[in-house]
């Protein structure tokens, strides 16, 4: 099973949700665990996902949320899981 990590951060709107989890649905992408939380008017996601069934490669899953952050003003950023829980751990 193939894991990676998505954050996802912006000013707070309706429909944020929605936009991130009908993207992963439009390439395969599971939603594993997801955590959320507003910091003032900054909305902040952490998802956890399995790209197994993704058809696209990792590099152009990359432009993909590149490309869609900057359609809907968000930061959306993809990383492995191993290297997400590395640079997290205390």
């Amino acid at each position: 099973m193939s894991h990676s990590v998505l954050t996802v951060i912006g000013k707070d709107r309706i429909g944020i949700v929605y936009d991130v989890a009908k993207l992963l649905a439009e390439h395969q992408i599971n939603i594993l665990n997801i955590s959320q939380q507003l910091m003032d008017d900054y909305f902040t996601m952490i998802i956890l996902m399995d790209t197994e069934k993704c058809p696209q490669s990792r590099a152009e899953m990359l432009d993909v949320f590149a490309e869609a952050g900057q359609r809907l003003s968000l930061d959306i950023r993809m990383q492995n899981e191993e290297l997400f829980a590395a640079m997290h751990r205390i």
